[in-house]
């Protein structure tokens, strides 16, 4: 399975790809950020990103897109900007017929660290781990995408599974006992 991970901001934009299934070694296919500049419109930097992850769809021909759930912050106008480019990261993957997954910043620590909890450093500590790299991507956007596939690889895989038997078992019947 070859996943793309997406932790969407509107200034970094972090894209990663792993390719992996359950119980086998990882493997880091690529990983980088699409960069807007704030000078910009917000209108024009949403769609430098749908265009930066369009080119990584294209290049890298993922299997699934898993993107971080927004998250409220303190800061409003943080919130607003991931909210966007969160969106357009949907709209993308959506548009090619990809199943997209959404896990929150703790499922990721957790499903990484073993901790949802974990700081960036722990989280970041993991990925290099996981996917034997010989040092942590930079920026933390980046090492986060990669952290986001990671999960997908293990924790959306393992779902697809259930999905697939509960449909397999058809529909549940139930039966209703009228007592007086």
């Amino acid at each position: 399975m070859r996943v793309l991970g997406i932790d969407p901001g509107l200034t970094r934009c972090g894209v990663g790809v792993v390719d992996g299934s359950v119980g086998r070694p990882l493997t880091m296919v690529d990983v980088g950020v699409v960069r807007t500049s704030s000078s910009l419109p917000v209108a024009e930097r949403l769609v430098t990103i749908e265009k930066g992850l369009e080119a990584w769809i294209e290049e890298h021909r993922p299997d699934a897109v898993a993107v971080e759930r927004v998250f409220a912050r303190s800061d409003v106008s943080t919130i607003m900007g991931t909210a966007q480019a969160s969106g357009i990261a949907l709209v993308v993957a959506a548009r090619r017929g990809l199943p997209i997954a959404m896990h929150t910043p703790s499922e990721v620590k957790a499903a990484v660290s073993g901790n949802g909890r974990a700081d960036k450093a722990q989280v970041g500590a993991m990925v290099v781990r996981i996917l034997r790299l010989p040092e942590l991507p930079k920026p933390a956007d980046a090492a986060d995408a990669l952290a986001l596939a990671i999960t997908h690889v293990w924790r959306g895989s393992a779902q697809s599974r259930l999905d697939a038997a509960v449909a397999q078992a058809g529909p549940r019947r139930t039966t209703y006992v009228r007592t007086r």
